[in-house]
């Protein structure tokens, strides 16, 4: 912390994992603190973080939320990002006490990878976007090394040490097998811990994530940077989970939620949660949703200028011309006559279009069109089907997953403990 502060008042006793603390229960301070005011840079084992740094990682988020973030809201996400940033340096570290290298080769192509994703494999279209932003491929970069250092540790000093036996596997199944039928949800949580004393100001700060996430924000931005659940590392996503394994108070709201939908904060044991209905499915039931999809997009754009009276006639124009289109096999002539670009993609889910999409396009009968949907500014486009595979009537749980998923989970417990004897442990000087 910066500065030094004394108390002085009636004590009261209050416990954490360590044993008791002696705290006054009407704390009179002698020195006043400014949260908002931080030192221009943290030295953490020696190791400098400046103001750059915070700044540059707090400009992904920033963009990532569509710039909707306030100023009073910048102000807690910078002092977060800077708490993730000494996380990140002390896994860093320790992975180098450890002997555990990460070449600057795996990193760089790692970054590539995500160029290619965001780019089409440009990355020096990545780098000019991050720059664009305020951040830097720099930055982006150290991150992708904390997280492959850490995720090296924890392969070689915790996932060796959790074993999962086949008879847990075979309960989880069997009680998987057992539910049939009944909803399950894929939940995405943001958790924030809190105590007796500072109970308001938590769910104060989470209301205030809350109408970011109403505003526009990233879910998974905000996951990363504020959950404290083992789930931040993946933006807050839990997976696929049935109502009953979660805490009363947070399995009603979700049976209620539907696809999409954002609750919270919630009170719960030792803090509040958010959390969000990524999706919906019934166990092991078949779901048209995993139908797998070869689709042709068929689009047109507009020049410059076209007034809404010159798009609508020039897109009833294109969809009439797709109603009488015979199936995919005529449809790229037919395109090339109307100076429509066509894409394909033979390995499309049903679940991964658009939730407005989605239930139309699953009605379509081979060589039928979705009507046209777009803008002025974005053209106009249909999607025709060309093939469907559906999926089987039941997908029988795999023992392998599960097992991986009971050994993920237990690393993720260890994996926090192990980070918070870090923490413990470090050296930090504020300049």
């Amino acid at each position: 912390m910066v500065g030094t502060a004394l108390v002085l008042g009636a004590s009261v006793r209050a416990q954490d994992a360590s044993g008791s603390l002696n705290l006054p229960s009407n704390p009179q301070f002698f020195a006043k603190e400014d949260p908002n005011n931080r030192r221009a840079k943290v030295i953490i084992n020696g190791e400098v973080i400046t103001g750059t740094d915070v700044d540059q990682r707090v400009a992904l988020i920033v963009n990532a939320s569509g710039n909707k973030i306030g100023d009073e809201e910048l102000q807690r996400l910078k002092l977060q990002v800077l708490r993730n940033l000494m996380d990140e340096t002390l896994q860093i570290q320790e992975a180098k006490v450890q002997d555990v290298a990460i070449d600057q080769a795996e990193v760089d192509q790692t970054y590539a990878r995500v160029a290619s994703q965001n780019f089409g494999q440009d990355t020096k279209a990545m780098d000019a976007y991050l720059n664009r932003i305020g951040s830097s491929p720099a930055s982006l970069k150290r991150q992708i090394r904390g997280e492959l250092s850490w995720q090296r540790l924890l392969r070689r000093n915790v996932q060796p040490f959790v074993n999962v036996s086949d008879e847990e596997v075979r309960d989880v199944i069997k009680r998987m097998q057992e539910s049939k039928g009944t909803e399950e949800f894929r939940v995405g949580e943001i958790f924030l811990s809190a105590t007796e004393e500072n109970k308001a100001a938590v769910f104060a700060n989470a209301q205030k994530i809350v109408e970011q996430l109403k505003q526009g924000g990233s879910f998974q931005g905000y996951a990363r940077q504020f959950s404290e659940a083992s789930t931040a590392a993946v933006g807050g996503d839990l997976g696929w989970i049935r109502a009953a394994q979660l805490p009363a108070e947070l399995a009603t709201p979700l049976q209620q939620m539907s696809a999409g939908q954002l609750v919270g904060p919630i009170e719960t044991r030792g803090g509040f949660s958010i959390l969000l209905a990524i999706d919906k499915r019934q166990v092991l039931t078949a779901d048209p949703r995993d139908a797998l999809l070869s689709l042709k997009q068929i689009s047109i754009s507009f020049p410059k200028g076209t007034t809404a009276a010159q798009a609508s006639a020039k897109a009833k124009a294109f969809s009439d011309a797709m109603q009488a289109a015979r199936g995919c096999g005529t449809v790229d002539p037919i395109a090339a006559g109307l100076g429509a670009e066509v894409v394909t993609n033979d390995q499309m889910k049903a679940r991964d279009l658009p939730a407005q999409l989605q239930n139309m396009v699953l009605a379509l009968t081979l060589g039928e069109t979705t009507p046209p949907f777009g803008s002025i500014e974005d053209g106009v486009r249909v999607l025709m089907l060309c093939g469907r595979d559906d999926p089987k009537s039941s997908v029988e749980p795999n023992f392998e997953q599960v097992q991986t998923s009971i050994e993920d989970e237990r690393v993720n417990k260890r994996a926090q403990t192990y980070l918070r004897d870090l923490r413990r442990d470090a050296i930090i000087d504020y300049n």
